[in-house]
């Protein structure tokens, strides 16, 4: 007697098939193009296996959100650690925001995912949960490397700053020279033109 042996599933192989024809389709097409049946025909794979990840629309945006973080937070980690030890704030600030802008076609899919996802968040306040957290946290960190005073007005100006250039660039009014050239000049204001 042979005995068959079940095929053994890799939940996380297909999380991720799923999860990345979900940004194809978000970046390609936006939010609002994002559902069950879309996911899965770009995912090669039926509706119902999506949303057995997937319950609904909202937990597919705030997974896509997820991704977008993480490789972001990745792109910062690399960047930073190419720095050396002790670079300067103003340094360090702007390799991280340079790091976070949609400057390259890569970066473009995840910040067209993630200005998506803003917008999709202003008409369905519950879907940001995190954001408004993650968002305070960053303008703390940010007004530790700026010189006083207003340190936090000036941090939160600077989020300001880079959420504006990244939607310059995504809609192609900026290039990326011409981001990092008003960013210079925003940190040139900040921290004076030597670069304390």
């Amino acid at each position: 007697m042979i005995e068959v042996m079940p095929k053994k599933v890799d939940h996380q192989e297909r999380r991720t098939r799923i999860a990345d024809a979900l940004m194809r389709v978000a970046a390609d097409q936006g939010l609002e193009a994002v559902s069950l049946r879309h996911v899965a025909a770009q995912a090669g794979v039926s509706a119902g296996m999506v949303q057995h990840y997937f319950r609904t629309k909202d937990e597919m945006m705030a997974f896509a959100l997820a991704v977008v973080r993480e490789r972001s937070q990745i792109r910062v980690t690399e960047a930073v650690e190419r720095l050396g030890p002790d670079p300067s704030p103003r340094l360090l600030l702007r390799t991280m925001i340079a790091a976070l802008l949609p400057l390259d076609e890569r970066t473009r899919d995840d910040g067209r995912v993630a200005l998506a996802f803003l917008a999709y968040t202003a008409v369905r306040p519950a879907a940001a949960s995190g954001l408004h957290e993650d968002t305070v946290q960053l303008i703390g960190f940010i007004a530790g490397l700026l010189p006083p005073p207003n340190a936090d007005a000036a941090a939160a100006g600077l989020l300001a700053l880079m959420e504006g250039l990244g939607i310059y660039l995504l809609g192609g009014q900026y290039t990326a020279a011409q981001a990092l050239s008003a960013l210079d000049a925003q940190l040139d204001l900040l921290f004076g033109v030597d670069g304390a």
